[in-house]
């Protein structure tokens, strides 16, 4: 009997390491999203099953990293941006890529040793009806925006819990000058700015495309597509549109990394390769609504919606590194204290 039990023992241990040794953890932001069929065909051709864990905004995501990187919780992370990677590196919680996704020229450039994968711009959203409605123009130009007559209709996301949130807080300092946009986020915070945690409650929560009481939210320059993608009705204008204005557009480049700790390196470099491959790269145009990052890539034809801006602004690199937790530290105290 007690052999019998041991033999139990042995069997499920060895059918749970089995199981583990066939996964491979995936860590990555809430809106990592890709056709089923695919994932079906990477798992197996690779022999591994996919485990993704979803951590919110990229930012929380980052900061989930980074606690757990004593005991790492995933072995490959995707959605780290240009605008996190530093503290990424800083943090050590990633390691160096070298394989041929690595190799070949991307359209946007990252820190070397992660992969580019996608790329796009956070920019300013309005909805078109409202503003027709109300028979408010728009504003030219930031300084515009933070006049009496735009009080209470601006939502924008933290910075500190995320990357949409950083980022256009990066452009209108690399836009503005660093004294003149706290100067201009001052303004906002008179002008009844909202705050939200992230991308997600300001989109669908606080933007009056989804009922909310903001017709303008800081989002991305394909969100107007998806609008249209996603409509119940068939429609060829976009119920939404960008508000380019200039100091309100960061160009984000998110990319795929090695998590400093993690097991299965030879799985996790398949998946690097694999969001690389064309069939990725097409698709995830029409489920993250994102720029592919490999060169040629086709654009389905919805992403005409998708305008690209003429101009962006983005702080340098090592200015991010060296700056970018006092900007965020500034901003609190600014915005909300």
């Amino acid at each position: 009997m007690m052999l019998r039990r041991t033999l139990c023992f042995l069997a499920g241990a060895l059918l749970a390491f089995a199981s583990h040794a066939n996964e491979l953890r995936v860590l990555a932001h809430s809106s990592f999203s890709l056709p089923k069929p695919l994932i079906a065909q990477f798992e197996a051709q690779s022999g591994v099953k996919l485990s993704v864990i979803k951590a919110g905004d990229a930012g929380e995501m980052l900061n989930k990293l980074i606690l757990t990187r004593a005991q790492p919780i995933a072995d490959v992370v995707y959605g780290i941006d240009n605008s996190l990677i530093a503290k990424a590196l800083a943090a050590n919680v990633i390691d160096p890529y070298a394989g041929p996704a690595m190799q070949r020229a991307a359209l946007v450039p990252l820190a070397p040793g992660v992969v580019a994968v996608d790329y796009g711009y956070v920019a300013l959203n309005y909805d078109r009806a409202w503003f027709a409605k109300s028979g408010l123009v728009l504003p030219k130009t930031l300084q515009e925006l933070a006049l009496p007559a735009y009080r209470n209709l601006v939502v924008v996301q933290h910075p500190a819990t995320s990357s949409p949130g950083f980022a256009f807080l990066l452009s209108t300092i690399a836009g503005l000058g660093e004294e003149a946009a706290f100067d201009w986020w001052a303004r906002m915070r008179t002008n009844g700015v909202k705050v939200t945690k992230g991308w997600t409650e300001a989109y669908y929560t606080e933007f009056t495309r989804n009922g909310g009481a903001r017709p303008i939210v800081v989002s991305y320059a394909s969100s107007p597509a998806a609008e249209v993608f996603y409509s119940k009705e068939k429609i060829t204008e976009s119920p939404t549109a960008n508000l380019f204005l200039p100091g309100s557009v960061f160009r984000q480049v998110e990319g795929v990394a090695l998590v400093k700790g993690g097991q299965q390196r030879e799985a996790a470099g398949r998946f690097i390769e694999f969001l690389r491959s064309a069939a990725v790269q097409e698709g995830l145009q029409t489920t993250m609504w994102m720029f592919a990052a490999e060169p040629g890539t086709s654009r389905p034809e919805v992403m005409r919606h998708a305008a690209e801006p003429s101009a962006f602004y983005n702080p340098p690199a090592d200015s991010i590194a060296v700056k970018g937790p006092d900007w965020v530290n500034r901003w609190t105290s600014v915005v909300l204290k």
